[in-house]
């Protein structure tokens, strides 16, 4: 199948699983057309698991320093149809690039707090961390729908049956 030919694409969007891939996580991917994983993957058989499920796009984050780690890119652009995704891990890190005027949507990880927000124009993500528990923060990832050139993402807390926000 190709992706970049569907009108209505569904990716979904992990971050920060510091070697742990939950049940919930996979099953909430199910059926997904893409995934995408915004770094701090840990350990290199969480993309082989994802892999099964949908292909795979990952940046390596601030934790990924191991051998497998290096063929991945800090960042990644990837054209789906008629929208413009950029992937980081730490938004930090994210540049003045001219590219960036194009830009859709813009995904990162990092901080481990789920966001989903516009400005100007742009779509923001961070689906937080959907690895072990940390502080008070939730386990979550997201879930992003690509339709007829519109974006819209929401988040899904995992362990929990309720999504917190879910696309449109």
């Amino acid at each position: 199948m190709n992706i970049h030919n569907k009108d209505n694409l569904l990716i979904g969007i992990i971050s920060d699983t510091h070697g742990l891939l939950r049940p919930e996580a996979v099953d909430a991917m199910r059926g997904a057309d893409l995934i995408i994983h915004a770094g701090d993957i840990g350990k290199e058989n969480i993309l082989d698991e994802l892999g099964a499920i949908a292909p795979v796009v990952a940046v390596r984050g601030n934790t990924d320093r191991e051998s497998w780690a290096c063929k991945l890119r800090s960042m990644e652009t990837l054209k789906l149809n008629k929208t413009l995704i950029y992937v980081i891990h730490d938004i930090n890190q994210l540049g003045r690039d001219t590219l960036l005027s194009h830009v859709n949507v813009i995904i990162n990880g990092h901080t481990h707090r789920p966001s989903v927000n516009r400005h100007n124009g742009v779509l923001y993500v961070n689906p937080g961390s959907a690895g072990p528990k940390r502080l008070n923060l939730p386990v979550s990832m997201a879930l992003l729908r690509l339709k007829g050139g519109a974006a819209d993402a929401g988040i899904v807390q995992l362990g929990l049956s309720s999504r917190l926000q879910g696309p449109g």
